[in-house]
């Protein structure tokens, strides 16, 4: 299977904006990717979905294991005014899932073997953090995987909003990117209750009060 990556004109342009304004890369640990790479490496032409800020630097290091990439960039493109819906002083802040999802997910028919969501669900709205994670469900193959991050404390350095590059070895490189608050704080069963549709988790040790799961499809 020939190696491809796929984004859009939006997403060309936030990383435009990344590359444009960056910031320096600190190495972090990672148990999570550890696992993933073990079977990005034992496999071959598997369907990778990157959720999160769109990393060259990614694309090249998944195509060149044989695999072939989508990219996804949700977070900015989540908290932008236009998707909250009109609502009353009494009601809760609605949004447009629908929209959203048709704009940003949009995958065909594409399954996918392997997903990086990272902690894109800590920092957009509930609304649409649950769309996602519908979306995500429904996109994931039989036998897929998720590496998943969420953050336990609602600030503080190691809640700071990055972009994830990822390597050889058992580190990844966090990027420090705009300034998005953690907007909720998942709690262990929380987290599993997210997932038990999907298939099991499975919690990874991390020392930066960072959860890292992995959950795996049947």
């Amino acid at each position: 299977m020939s190696a491809l990556f796929q984004r859009n004109e939006a997403q060309k342009n936030q990383t435009a904006k990344w590359d444009s304004n960056s910031s320096a890369r600190v190495p972090r640990h990672s148990s999570g990717w550890m696992k993933m790479l073990a079977r990005l490496k034992a496999e071959s032409g598997l369907w990778v979905l990157d959720i999160g800020p769109t990393s060259p630097n990614n694309i090249n290091f998944l195509t060149s294991l044989g695999h072939s990439v989508y990219m996804a960039d949700l977070v900015d493109e989540a908290v932008k005014p236009e998707w909250m819906l009109p609502k009353s002083a009494d009601e809760a802040q609605g949004y447009d899932a629908e929209g959203f999802l048709a704009k940003h997910m949009d995958f065909g028919d594409r399954k996918f073997d392997v997903i990086l969501l990272w902690d894109t669900l800590d920092y957009v709205p509930g609304p649409l953090a649950e769309a996602i994670l519908g979306k995500v469900a429904s996109v994931l193959s039989e036998h897929g995987q998720i590496l998943a991050f969420f953050h336990s404390r609602m600030s503080g350095p190691e809640t700071v909003f990055c972009r994830y590059h990822v390597q050889d070895g058992d580190t990844i490189q966090t990027q420090k990117g705009p300034s998005h608050p953690v907007l909720r704080n998942y709690q262990n069963r929380q987290i599993e209750g997210l997932f038990q549709s999907i298939g099991s988790s499975r919690f990874l040790l991390a020392k930066d009060n960072t959860r890292e799961v992995v959950v795996s499809s049947p």
